[in-house]
């Protein structure tokens, strides 16, 4: 199994910037990819950003693209998200995912980011 724990959510202005972390424990060497996914009140779960765990391949939402990077610590075992130009929309729980093979995906427990116009 994987822990998955989230952290560096907020309050901030529109226009200004968060950055997300999430620390993976436990089962990590068979980890394929790591993604941040987000949901806003009344909306489903939606994809925003993901990143293999070995490679440089990245991936990511259109609403985000330009706005938001992902990247990744392998030694720390932590993936990040960086979050720029934040618009009100962006308000959401924002959740950590990993792909852990043979065994499926992990969630983490979500960090709230709220983006105030």
């Amino acid at each position: 199994q994987v822990q998955l724990v989230e952290s560096g959510g907020g309050v901030v202005q529109a226009g200004g910037s968060v950055r997300l972390s999430c620390a993976a424990s436990g089962r990590t060497f068979s980890m394929r990819a790591m993604n941040w996914f987000r949901q806003a009140p009344g909306k489903e779960r939606e994809f925003v950003a993901a990143v293999r765990w070995s490679g440089d391949s990245t991936s990511y939402a259109d609403s985000v693209k330009g706005r938001f990077t992902i990247s990744r610590d392998n030694a720390k075992n932590t993936v990040y998200l960086q979050m720029n130009s934040l618009k009100p929309e962006d308000t959401a729980v924002y959740f950590c995912n990993a792909e852990v093979v043979g065994f499926g995906n992990y969630w983490g427990q979500g960090t709230q980011v709220t983006v105030s116009s």
